[in-house]
């Protein structure tokens, strides 16, 4: 028996389609929402990171535990919630794990646990974890991943993958980043900042964690990057796909933060989700190269085109009808 945690979101959804295709058994942990799975032959419980005694009914039995759920924040720790997610809830994971001896745990943690600079070196995982002073995401990632090293040492037999920024089909809530997309795609984006990240298909980033699991060492981390481009060359890569125009205007960083916090303060008062934040800005001034060469070369790892990327998630989000189809000449028609 396979277990996923964090089942319904876009990273699980797309990872349960894949291991039932190898012919696995999975058992789908979720809180409520169930549209990643839905139609799936996939056992559902509903347990929560935060209650321990749900995670070791949802694990018993289980030869896998694949542990996704985590809350993304570019907000600040929201209260705790961060930290209480990406923290308390990886703690208690392990203690489930080895309270009915699971053979195999695959956490997932995230590029964002590392120090992004120097930026004139290569990122791979000998970098340092974020430090103190670093966004509350950052933290809550990088400290959600030493539990894991810790419970390694009291004998679990667990590996670690750090994704990049994730994008690609199967995103059902979805994801900001394919929020973003689709936004893109019907002209809605008011204007671009500065900066760029490392995008990674989730299809690699999925088989890069099957991979993981089969061959990955006990206790060390696999970085799965894809290929780094600016906001701006994210943009024009939407553009050539649907043949909407991208937006013309690109904010420098240095404006776009003196804005920040009138964005956010906006957003508290209108109950909105602001477009950028703080948070968000710090990250797109990560560093430009961020190494898988030893997922590679340990797990066989391979990233492919963002071009290619696009053009699977903008085509999927027209199946979906959540964008209109492609026009006659092959681009989708622009909406107002």
């Amino acid at each position: 028996m396979t277990v996923v945690t964090g089942s319904s979101g876009h990273v699980g959804g797309n990872l349960i389609r894949s291991l039932l295709a190898r012919g696995r058994e999975v058992r789908a942990v979720i809180r409520t929402d169930t549209r990643a799975i839905d139609g799936l032959d996939v056992e559902v419980v509903r347990a929560d990171v935060l209650d321990p005694e749900s995670l070791v009914r949802a694990f018993e039995g289980a030869d896998t535990v694949f542990h996704l759920a985590a809350l993304i924040s570019i907000i600040g720790d929201q209260g705790g919630k961060v930290h209480r997610t990406n923290v308390d809830g990886p703690r208690n994971v392990v203690e489930a794990c080895l309270k009915c001896g699971v053979k195999r745990l695959v956490h997932f943690s995230s590029i964002h646990a590392y120090e992004q600079a120097p930026q004139d070196a290569t990122l791979d995982e000998c970098r340092d974890f974020v430090p103190g002073r670093a966004p509350a995401y950052d933290r809550s990632k990088a400290a959600g991943q030493r539990a894991v090293l810790s419970a390694v040492e009291r004998g679990l037999s667990a590996v670690i993958v750090n994704p990049t920024a994730v994008i690609g089909p199967h995103d059902y809530k979805p994801s900001r980043m394919g929020a973003v997309i689709c936004a893109l795609a019907r002209g809605r984006f008011p204007g671009l900042v500065e900066g760029g990240f490392d995008w990674v298909d989730v299809r690699d980033v999925v088989a890069g964690a099957l991979a993981a699991e089969q061959k990955g060492r006990p206790g060390q981390n696999y970085l799965l990057s894809g290929r780094f481009r600016t906001v701006a060359g994210l943009a024009k890569v939407v553009a050539d796909v649907t043949g909407t125009p991208a937006p013309r205007f690109v904010s420098p960083l240095w404006l776009a933060a003196i804005g920040a916090p009138f964005v956010e303060g906006w957003c508290r008062m209108t109950g909105g989700f602001p477009l950028y934040t703080r948070e968000s800005l710090h990250a797109l001034k990560g560093n430009r190269d961020v190494s898988h060469a030893k997922a590679a070369e340990e797990l066989g790892y391979s990233a492919r085109p963002l071009e290619e990327t696009i053009r699977d998630t903008v085509t999927w989000f027209r199946e979906r009808g959540v964008l209109p189809p492609a026009s006659a000449g092959g681009a989708s028609a622009s909406s107002t």
